[in-house]
């Protein structure tokens, strides 16, 4: 590349820079239209978006998570699919299955692959617990190589492709605890709490009354793959790369630089896709600001919603009171020292 098409490339990704910024505060004031307050939760899903992967949201009943999903997918102007998991779910009612068809003019009779409703830009899996693990795995080649694979065929799903996940922390009757390898598919776990006393009165207001507010699209697909295809060309600092890695790896016990917290409470800790996301995550909330490099403090903002959900802690940890988020904030203090 010369240095005049080296220059129109740098201008254009400014351009790019600066409609990133736009986008994420118009996507926020559009779903602030039907979700009140969750902030922390809609700048999660943005990163999520922009960094191309997957989140999982995770809260009791009645907190809107369906609502905020639905309602991002309509302000983004792209193919939703809500797919409710139940006990009976199969694999095939996710990613299809092949029926028989044949042709009146020859009669002779071929297989035909009729598409399931995986086959979206934004999946919601609305309670995803609550089927078994045979059936939580159809999502598995989905969420990682974004095609499904049926009778030997391999199927392409469209772009952009996400899964947004649902999952109720309190109820344990009827539910099946996902498999390691499938949380990790997802990029980040967003936990949803309750409202303050002013906005729950605000959603009463709002979802008491006779009209619904109108979401109005800001983005379509084409555009959001060239806005994640940027995230991806902002440049990382190697001292960035090393501290989040660093930062993943003082969450496991056998590594030789663990901290006494980690070697005390944790059994298992984060695997390479935590570095990962972390520095793609760091990315993706830069370039919602509208800056082109991402800090130390954009790590440190991700890392709960990245490592929490990959760390698996002890008995003591147990016994001690322990969870894993507050496990990844000590380590977050501890960061500190590192820069």
């Amino acid at each position: 590349m010369n240095v005049p098409e080296a220059s129109a490339a740098r201008d254009r990704d400014l351009d790019l820079l600066e409609r990133v910024g736009q986008v994420s505060q118009d996507l926020r004031d559009e779903v602030g239209k039907r979700v009140v307050g969750q902030q922390v939760v809609v700048d999660g899903l943005l990163t999520a978006l922009l960094a191309n992967g997957h989140a999982l949201l995770v809260g009791v009943p009645g907190l809107a998570k369906t609502l905020l999903v639905s309602t991002l997918a309509e302000a983004l102007a792209l193919d939703f699919s809500r797919i409710q998991f139940t006990p009976d779910l199969m694999p095939t009612d996710i990613t299809g299955t092949e029926v028989m068809e044949e042709d009146r003019s020859t009669g002779r009779r071929a297989f035909r692959f009729v598409h399931g409703p995986v086959f979206a830009n934004v999946v919601l899996a609305d309670e995803i617990n609550r089927t078994p693990p045979k059936t939580q795995a159809a999502l598995l080649q989905a969420m990682q190589e974004r095609a499904v694979t049926a009778a030997g065929q391999t199927y392409d799903l469209p772009p952009p492709f996400f899964v947004l996940a649902t999952q109720n922390p309190i109820e344990q009757e009827g539910t099946y605890p996902l498999p390691e390898a499938q949380l990790d598919r997802f990029m980040l776990e967003l936990r949803i709490g309750y409202p303050s006393r002013d906005e729950e009165e605000e959603v009463a207001m709002l979802t008491t009354g006779s009209g619904q507010a109108t979401v109005k699209p800001v983005l379509e697909a084409s555009e959001l793959i060239e806005l994640q295809q940027l995230v991806r060309r902002i440049p990382a600092a190697p001292s960035l790369v090393a501290f989040a890695v660093k930062l993943a790896r003082a969450t496991r016990p056998v590594d030789e630089e663990a901290p006494p917290l980690t070697r005390e409470y944790v059994s298992w800790g984060a695997g390479p896709r935590a570095s990962q996301f972390l520095v793609l995550g760091a990315k993706a909330r830069a370039a919602a600001r509208g800056e082109a490099i991402p800090s130390f403090d954009d790590v440190r903002e991700v890392a709960p919603s990245v490592l929490a959900h990959r760390v698996i802690l002890n008995f003591q940890a147990e016994a001690d009171g322990r969870t894993p988020r507050n496990v990844i904030a000590e380590l977050i203090e501890l960061s500190e020292e590192w820069t």
